[in-house]
């Protein structure tokens, strides 16, 4: 009997850590890594974050499903607001070939996207796939 008792509280554990995590995937949250280093400022300009626009970059890999529903919405993103007067960048790594600039920016899992400003500052963390609403609410002061 007890070992019912036990099983049952692991699996509700298990249930509540589960709920708590899916419910902060695709959420734009602020940015609250550690001041620019000069390894990650040589890292990003290497990917084409180069601080003279605003930048998407969003890691993926040839193995990460929901990575193709990233691309879809980053691409969508930007390209609506490619007629502003500061277009956003759109910047893909895949983090099998970079997995230095994963390292440098703490990339936990896939798919994880990034929002630059103009002068190349991280502004907003996306874990998972963001709603195309939420990124272009993130993206459009930044193209002003």
């Amino acid at each position: 009997m007890i070992e019912i008792v036990i099983l049952a509280a692991v699996i509700a554990a298990a249930v509540i850590v589960g709920i708590v995590v899916s419910r902060r995937q695709g959420q734009v949250r602020p940015a609250t890594l550690d001041p620019q280093t000069q390894q990650r400022a040589r890292l990003l300009d290497a990917a084409g974050v180069t601080g003279e626009a605003p930048a998407v970059l969003h890691f993926s890999a040839d193995w990460c499903g929901p990575c193709d529903a990233v691309r879809r919405v980053v691409a969508g993103v930007t390209a609506d607001l490619s007629q502003s007067p500061n277009a956003p960048r759109d910047i893909e790594i895949d983090i099998d070939a970079d997995p230095a600039l994963a390292r440098e920016l703490n990339v936990l899992s896939l798919p994880t996207t990034f929002v630059f400003d103009a002068e190349g500052k991280e502004r907003f963390r996306i874990s998972g796939v963001p709603k195309a609403g939420d990124l272009r609410t993130a993206l459009e002061p930044l193209t002003v």
